[in-house]
């Protein structure tokens, strides 16, 4: 991923430097638990934790010969480890022993960086709706006003999506956080089962139950999608702050820094940036999920075609998903919100957006349902039409009804304020 849209501690886990250091650790356990099963000499053991890991250069200058990373990675490593003790390197393993425990390794810590950015936007999302909880707007469906909500009922329901997709992400770390060690087609032919024991213990993954010569990739498609489920989210977070930041809205705007430009021809624009930024990389992460899905079936034991294709999709997915909750966590964290504003535009249609609630009193009363609405739709269309207040043309109409005010729609709104603090009360 172009470092535009990568942050450095999540970007750390995914370059190559990190990647052999990892390489090198699996390596390192392996052959401990080989030593400490009589099957190679501690020496050796000694020897390869004394090694340099190789620098990625000289991986890349041997691998042009070779044309096999793991294999050119272990020819470089050797040169640092003496013989004989290099030639206990990778005692028993095939390639993919090595590297999917230790991407496996990598997802984890990955997925836990992503887990943390989104528990911060959770308590964010939370936070505000709380201090936003009776501040009263138009409720919007199909772009139209509906009825009154508040913004602070608005940020909690995207306070509990973030929430459900913690629930998905953990649940996808469970899947991807697994290892093998199991030989060439995971049948431990030439490997003692307890060497997985110890390398798994040490690195905290779990087994693959039924190894082939790799780990099943619907775990990674099931992170990928949970990534891709959770950017979503954070899109329909920004594409509701876009929709609110509109002229003839205006009811948010994203934080400005004094120097702020939004246009080299029109001095005057203030553009929602940020918001449609996060809403362009969700469409990145759904391509990432949708290709990882084609990884999945891979012929027999395996095949390579999934290597080059989780070479961007991986790192890349998760760089992304990191930078788009980082950057909504801050977003709604310095959003400004004009409460004025969002009452004023209750009454900008004349107050048709109470017209649930007249209806609701002529069914009371004993109206028939037919005629009732009727009888409201047309005072509606009447103020539509010329821009009388709805009262009034409620009258005309022979409608009456009391005072319309927004507060009657928000009598049981506690029952979800409640469910609202229990969320923000929670640990991130």
């Amino acid at each position: 991923m172009i470092a535009r849209y990568t942050l450095p501690d999540m970007a750390r886990l995914f370059d190559d430097r990190a990647r052999y250091t990892t390489w090198a650790h699996v390596e390192i356990l392996a052959s401990q638990a080989q030593a400490d099963l009589g099957h190679i000499p501690a020496r050796a053991v000694q020897d390869m934790r004394r090694a340099r890991v190789p620098d990625p250069q000289r991986v890349a200058e041997i691998e042009r010969e070779r044309d096999h990373e793991v294999l050119s990675f272990l020819a470089a490593w050797c040169e640092d480890i003496p013989q004989p003790s290099a030639r206990w390197v990778h005692h028993g393993m095939t390639s993919y022993d090595l590297v999917d425990t230790a991407l496996g390794h990598t997802l984890a810590r990955a997925t836990d960086l992503l887990t943390a950015a989104a528990l911060r936007l959770r308590r964010v999302l939370t936070g505000r709706a709380l201090e936003h909880w009776d501040t009263v707007m138009a409720g919007r469906t199909h772009g139209m006003h509906a009825e009154p909500t508040t913004f602070g009922h608005k940020l909690a329901t995207h306070a509990f999506a973030v929430d459900r997709s913690l629930h998905r992400l953990a649940a996808a770390r469970r899947a991807v956080a697994v290892g093998t060690v199991s030989g060439s087609v995971g049948t431990y032919a030439l490997i003692d089962p307890r060497v997985e024991e110890h390398v798994l213990a040490a690195l905290g993954l779990a087994a693959e139950p039924a190894p082939s010569q790799v780990v099943a990739r619907d775990r990674h498609a099931q992170l990928l999608q949970a990534v891709a489920t959770l950017g979503a989210c954070v899109e329909q977070i920004a594409l509701e702050l876009r929709l609110l930041q509109r002229t003839e809205v205006r009811e948010v705007e994203e934080h400005r820094t004094g120097a702020y430009q939004g246009s080299s021809a029109m001095p005057h624009k203030r553009n929602p940036t940020t918001s449609e930024r996060l809403c362009g990389l969700a469409r990145l992460l759904r391509g990432y999920a949708d290709t990882a899905l084609e990884n999945v079936a891979l012929w027999h034991e395996r095949d390579l075609a999934h290597q080059s294709v989780e070479r961007v999709i991986l790192p890349d997915s998760l760089c992304v998903g990191h930078y788009q909750v980082t950057r909504a966590a801050d977003l709604v964290d310095s959003l400004t919100v004009d409460a004025d504003r969002m009452r004023a535009h209750l009454d900008d249609t004349g107050g048709l957006l109470y017209s649930s609630a007249v209806l609701a009193d002529l069914l009371a009363g004993g109206t028939e349902r037919e005629h009732a609405y009727r009888s409201v739709q047309a005072a509606a269309h009447r103020t539509l039409a010329g821009g009388e207040d709805f009262g009034t043309a409620l009258s005309a109409h022979g409608v009456r009804t009391g005072a319309l005010d927004p507060q009657r729609y928000l009598a049981h709104h506690d029952v979800i304020r409640t469910r609202l603090e229990k969320l923000h009360e929670l640990e991130d």
